[in-house]
């Protein structure tokens, strides 16, 4: 009976590419009877050359017997191969459903850092899960048949065999029994690394600009010690089991050899099957040949493990209920949801709401739950009367449109990062591509609209537009931009709000900004101050407040 979540999922892994593992144990049975032969095989040509009987067909069966031999070793590389890719493929997309259907605050139990580390490696040494069973158990069939075949040459080259397999198999688990754990602290603490480092990255222009970057050092670094202790131990171990194993396989072959020795003194055995009976024996010792192995079996494991913990999590289940006609209406309910609590805001439509505050107030996060990209830990978001996380997902995408600071641009070209996630044509991408005012640099690309994205140098500006083609793409009832405009002036800036209006007339607009002038061209401010609103209104009302107009000075 499987003992973990981890251990089932390693099994589940492990049998998805079914006919390429049946294609490879086949492949591995063929060479382990190639290679018990081969003994038996040099001991009939070495003694029939010996005795000067031979005709060739010792030497034939020999070269045969080989070459079978070498072809399964080049089919079972191909078969790895295809094992390891499928199943390495289908744990990642399994991964990549579960972290996006996680909800905002199960999501946070998963560092940015953390979650890279998971998708990267522990998908791949998973996936090898099911060619190390039939390697291993191949090695098994390999070391049973050599011992068979060691008791044909005689019984005793058997029981000298068999009394050293006990000493094997004990060293063997306890190498395993320790080095899961060793395993999992390293792993624990590269995640950690990892995550530390990703923040440090992300949050660059904050730790320059408060000079904290020698304390930011020192933070993310501070789990080395630990990932140094734990890596220490994993190799200590590894070699020591690598030691055992280097010495064990020799010694017993040299018992063996001396025990046929005394064979063929005796005229039990002939010189060729001496030789023969060597073979078998480091074919006998080829469980512990594998011991290198083992730590590929424990970081498979180990890595089963953490992927389980993010496929345990349940995912919530997508709102089914249709969004009807409507002008769209923004409210928030009683909101809670990192840096925001208790937050009641209603937006009204077919306005331009810019929302504003210092850094660290809650102004992403509001934006974030009015585009239903995050839910909140309490009340409730809803559009038109329907709370968000009721509508199908399909619905909520078509109704609202999201750029951001940074925009990610995925497809191949740039028209299919303007059109990505959306049944938008042609005319419509450029439509977009015309309100976002970027039309013109995308003409001047090499290929237009149809230039390959890694051919398509663009500048922060240029991208922040093309991520915002790519919101107004679909003609959405509700816009919503974070910081989505920061990168271009102040001229492109007012062209833009311009073009967006004409292309969108009447839409409803929810703007982040660090920037008084685009909170002046906005028909309501909502300005946020320790986790709350602390005040809407007209921009030009809220700027005879002295700690309002220190806002944008500190922006």
């Amino acid at each position: 009976m499987l003992r973990s979540r981890g251990d089932r999922l390693l099994l589940t892994a492990a049998l998805r590419p079914r006919g390429w593992l049946a294609a490879m144990a086949l492949i591995s049975a063929a060479g382990t009877a190639a290679s018990l032969l081969l003994p038996d095989a040099m001991a009939a040509g070495v003694d029939a050359a010996l005795s000067g009987t031979g005709d060739g067909a010792s030497a034939l069966l020999f070269a045969g017997t080989a070459l079978v031999l070498v072809g399964t070793e080049s089919l079972t590389g191909i078969a790895v191969t295809k094992c390891v890719a499928a199943s390495t493929t289908w744990l990642r997309h399994k991964l990549i459903d579960a972290l996006l259907a996680l909800r905002p605050v199960d999501r946070e139990r998963f560092a940015a850092g953390d979650a890279v580390s998971r998708m990267v490696n522990d998908p791949v040494e998973t996936g090898s899960a099911g060619v190390l069973m039939v390697q291993f158990a191949a090695s098994t069939l390999l070391s049973a048949g050599a011992v068979v075949a060691l008791a044909l040459l005689h019984w005793t080259l058997a029981v000298v065999f068999a009394v050293s397999m006990p000493l094997a198999v004990f060293v063997a688990r306890a190498y395993l029994r320790n080095t899961a754990q060793q395993v999992t602290a390293y792993r624990t603490a590269a995640a950690e690394l990892s995550a530390r480092f990703l923040e440090a990255v992300l949050g660059l222009r904050t730790i320059t600009a408060t000079r904290t970057a020698e304390r930011e050092v020192r933070r993310v670094l501070r789990p080395l010690p630990g990932l140094g202790e734990a890596g220490a131990a994993l190799w200590s171990s590894q070699a020591t089991m690598v030691w055992n194993s280097a010495l064990l396989g020799p010694g017993v072959e040299i018992v063996v050899l001396a025990a046929a020795g005394v064979g063929v003194v005796n005229g039990q055995l002939t010189v060729g099957q001496a030789l023969a009976a060597l073979g078998y024996a480091a074919m006998g010792m080829g469980l512990t040949q594998y011991a290198p192995q083992l730590m590929t079996v424990a970081r498979a494991r180990a890595s089963a493990e953490r992927l389980s913990e993010v496929l345990a999590v349940p995912s919530p289940e997508p709102g089914g209920r249709p969004l009807p006609d409507g002008p769209g209406v923004l409210a928030l309910q009683g909101v809670s949801a990192g840096p925001l609590e208790g937050v009641d805001l209603r937006l009204p439509a077919g306005q331009v709401i810019a929302v504003v505050g210092r850094s660290g107030t809650g102004k992403s996060t509001l934006a974030a739950l009015a585009a239903g990209l995050a839910e909140p830990t309490a009340g409730i978001v809803t559009l038109d009367g329907v709370p968000l996380r009721e509508l199908r997902p399909e619905g909520l995408r078509g109704a609202v449109g999201f750029a951001f600071e940074r925009p990610v641009l995925l497809g191949g070209t740039v028209g299919e990062a303007i059109g990505y996630g959306r049944a938008a044509d042609e005319r419509a991408i450029r439509a977009a591509g015309r309100a976002a005012q970027v039309d013109d640099a995308i003409l001047r690309l090499p290929e237009g609209y149809d230039t390959p994205l890694a051919e398509a140098p663009m500048s922060g500006g240029e991208a922040q537009r093309v991520g915002l083609a790519r919101a107004l793409v679909g003609s959405p009832r509700v816009l919503v931009l974070d910081d989505a405009t920061s990168s271009v002036d102040t001229v492109t800036e007012v062209r833009l709000a311009t073009a967006i209006t004409d292309s969108l007339p009447g839409r409803t607009r929810l703007v982040v900004t660090h920037r008084s002038t685009t909170a002046a061209r906005a028909d309501l401010v909502v300005w946020l101050a320790d986790g709350s609103v602390r005040a809407t209104g007209a921009h030009e009302l809220l700027w005879q407040d002295p700690e309002y107009r220190a806002v944008f000075a500190e922006a």
